[in-house]
């Protein structure tokens, strides 16, 4: 059980890394979104993105989404680092 709570825990983080690099990324408008790498990067992280664009729409053309993604994802993770922290058998 452990492991399995360790390996979602190290998928947040690097998930929350891809995130920081297509957030970054968007400040460039000369990349095109349909040549790879970046086709791959937008496929992977536009479903989570679009959960949270539909909550908070775009506000003078800046879109203030990500950082409500990141919080979740953030707590996602902390929650998931504090259940590896458990001893066995005080989980769930």
């Amino acid at each position: 059980m452990n492991l399995l709570i360790t390996t979602l825990a190290t998928f947040v983080q690097i998930y929350s890394y891809l995130l920081i690099i297509r957030v970054l990324l968007t400040w460039f408008p000369q990349i095109n979104w349909y040549n790879q790498p970046f086709a791959a990067l937008s496929q992977i992280s536009d479903p989570y993105l679009n959960l949270f664009r539909s909550i908070i729409p775009a506000l003078g053309g800046m879109d203030f989404s990500p950082i409500l993604a990141f919080l979740a994802l953030n707590l996602a993770g902390s929650f998931l680092a504090g259940l590896s922290r458990l001893p066995l058998g005080q989980g769930f």
